[in-house]
């Protein structure tokens, strides 16, 4: 007999002691040493980035303590039920309950292990709220999965496969096994199995249970994640979508007045309303553009430290007003578009695109253009559903949509919607018709291009890079779409009437060993058109700083609730602030002439403080400032406005 069938069968022999629950000291047992495995596995992949934690004692100790936990989850419901499915008279159905119950569980955990490699090469972090965001679109992400991703659905199927074959062989003798234990000592037994359960899942006995949040015992975000297995992530992730986080339940409570004391606020109907007097004025305002490009970071801009991939920006940077530090407020897109399109600043909530309370009545730029007007179109290359941009748009002053079912015969087709230049030309048809109508207009027009598996045309550019799907090359298509719609923009009627914005979302692969990897949130933004004159703007800049500004620029004169600054009424080298939400961590960095300070918010942690360095680009902790008390009020009041904003309603126009 092998070692393995006598070690099995030693283990039963075990667990039949414990009568009823046995199966779920098996699973205790396989899940354990599962999960453990999996996680020596990633971290010997990691091995660098562990190792510079000095922390691998504490991760691999504390791993198991979050494995006790997900196990303890997942006996839960069986140990409720326990009371009356494992009694003698019903004790066949508990066997192929429970049976059923511990080979689903095994074969979930594995199957979320073996996906975590894969995610964590495109997020940098373990399956997380992303995960289970994006079941919500299985056309457009088993498309992506099957285009880019093949090796690792491969690897999770026979993997998972492979697990229910080995769990049922593993379970098998359970279900031969005869009731050994009395209805009465199950009854007096059950209790103490329950409280061990409760004990288990809260893994604390201090006053708030274990969460993420304690398991954060490293400045690198990925790291942290290492210490979770992915089913417990999953879990945790689910259960925080079920609410909308506020920003005072993780970084504090501050006084009403005090909040708007810190940001300029006022106690009033609309906390944040404002008269914007334009730099510019117009007798007629001019049109609005915004290209939204996808993931197009600093990192893929030579002259901001970046691959040369983007010749075209480079080259239009030098006719318009071109932002050499400007830094997005998240790392998703639909946070992007909150904060260009809405000017809204970030919370560690989800996007205001998908929240219940703003789906109306929320201030856009397209709800303020629409009263003057203007007709206001949202146009992307993919099925406008995804993210909740849709119902966002279309509620809050949004007249057209353009999606993937509204092109005919396009020139390329990818996992996510049609190409670039596919966006882009029909951006061009819809331009030169407004104009021909005599019709103001704002347009938003959002790329798809540079997303996994990346996906275009042939024969476009020079490839930067073999093999072509890389991100590197996808950029560089992207880039190349942006010029060829310029060479048309510049000679056509509408030019001189419009001002255009070029801006990145967010940037690709958001990771780093820092609590806020700010020379990720990096990123290129460029206005120009009409008689938009040359500037290098070199102060610190946010994107919620991009649509006050370019109303101001396009001649508009109106009230309105964003917090962002007028970048064209100020010196270019004025001295500015970001804000930039990393999961649950929040940064805020002030430009000040010694540096640049910067105080990082943590869920059930004291603030953290760093400078950064915009030449090498690296963020150093340091020791609290003497300013540090004044630093993270100003930056908890910050992080505190636009969560009582959206619970209260009260961003958006005046009645």
């Amino acid at each position: 007999m092998s070692l393995i069938k006598k070690l099995h069968q030693s283990i039963w022999q075990l667990s039949s002691r414990l009568g009823p629950f046995a199966p779920f000291i098996a699973l205790l047992i396989l899940s354990l040493a599962m999960l453990s495995a999996s996680r020596l596995g990633l971290i010997l992949w990691k091995f660098d980035r562990v190792m510079n934690t000095g922390k691998l004692a504490e991760i691999l100790l504390q791993g198991i303590r979050v494995d006790i936990m997900q196990f303890c989850f997942i006996a839960l419901i069986p140990v409720l039920l326990a009371p009356l499915l494992a009694t003698k008279q019903l004790f066949k159905i508990w066997q192929k309950f429970s049976y059923a119950w511990v080979i689903t569980a095994l074969v979930l955990l594995v199957f979320l292990e073996v996906a975590t490699p894969g995610f964590i090469n495109e997020y940098d972090v373990r399956p997380n709220r992303i995960f289970v965001e994006y079941l919500k679109y299985p056309n457009e992400v088993f498309s992506m999965l099957w285009r880019g991703f093949k090796v690792d659905i491969f690897a999770v199927l026979i993997s998972a496969s492979l697990a229910l074959w080995l769990a049922h062989r593993y379970m098998k003798p359970w279900l031969a096994m005869q009731p050994s234990w009395s209805n009465k000592k199950l009854w007096l037994i059950w209790p103490l199995m329950f409280i061990l359960i409760a004990l288990g899942i809260r893994s604390s006995l201090g006053h708030r249970p274990a969460n993420p949040a304690m398991f954060a015992i490293t400045a690198d975000s990925m790291v942290n994640s290492l210490v979770l297995n992915s089913g417990y992530s999953v879990t945790y992730a689910t259960y925080t979508l079920m609410q909308e986080t506020k920003s005072s339940d993780i970084y504090g409570k501050m006084p009403r007045e005090q909040i708007f004391k810190l940001t300029g606020a006022k106690d009033a109907d609309i906390p944040t309303l404002t008269t914007l007097h334009p730099s510019h004025k117009r007798e007629k305002p001019l049109n609005l553009v915004i290209i939204l490009q996808e993931s197009l970071g600093a990192t893929f801009v030579e002259s901001l430290g970046g691959t040369p991939v983007t010749p075209n920006i480079e080259r239009l940077k030098e006719q318009g007003m071109w932002f050499e530090q400007l830094y997005a407020t998240g790392t998703r897109s639909v946070r992007g578009i909150e904060a260009v399109t809405a000017g809204f600043a970030p919370t560690p909530a989800d996007s205001t695109v998908k929240l219940s309370k703003s789906q109306k009545n929320f201030f856009t730029l397209a709800a303020l253009l629409e009263k003057r007007g203007y007709y206001t179109e949202f146009i992307y290359g993919g099925e406008s559903h995804f993210d909740n941009m849709r119902s966002f748009f279309t509620g809050n002053g949004f007249k057209g949509i353009i999606e993937q079912k509204d092109y005919k015969n396009p020139a390329f087709v990818s996992s996510w919607g049609v190409s670039d230049e596919d966006l882009l030309n029909k951006t061009h048809e819809q331009l030169l018709a407004h104009h021909k109508a005599g019709t103001p207009f704002f347009t938003l027009a959002f790329s798809s291009s540079n997303h996994a598996p990346f996906e275009f045309p042939d024969g476009r550019i020079e490839l930067y890079e073999q093999p072509k799907g890389t991100d590197n090359n996808a950029v560089k298509y992207a880039d190349y779409a942006i010029g060829e719609f310029f060479k048309k923009a510049q000679n056509s009627p509408y030019w001189k009437d419009t001002v255009f914005l070029i801006v990145a979302d967010h940037d690709i692969r958001v990771r780093g060993v820092s609590l806020v990897p700010a020379d990720h949130f990096h990123i290129p933004g460029l206005i120009l058109g009409a008689d938009i004159k040359p500037v290098r703007y070199t102060g610190m800049a946010s994107q919620i700083d991009l649509p006050v500004t370019l109303l101001s620029l396009m001649g508009i004169e109106a009230q309105h609730p964003m917090t962002g600054r007028d970048l064209s009424s100020i010196a270019p080298d004025s001295l500015g602030r970001a804000m930039m939400q990393y999961n649950a961590n929040f940064g805020w960095m002030e430009e000040t002439k010694d540096g640049n300070q910067v105080v990082v918010l943590r869920s059930g942690k004291a603030p953290a403080h760093a400078v950064y360095d915009t030449k090498t680009k690296q963020l150093k902790e340091t020791s609290p400032p003497a300013n540090a008390k004044e630093l993270e009020q100003r930056a908890l009041a910050n992080a505190l406005l636009p969560d009582l904003l959206y619970n209260e309603q009260r961003y958006r126009l005046p009645q």
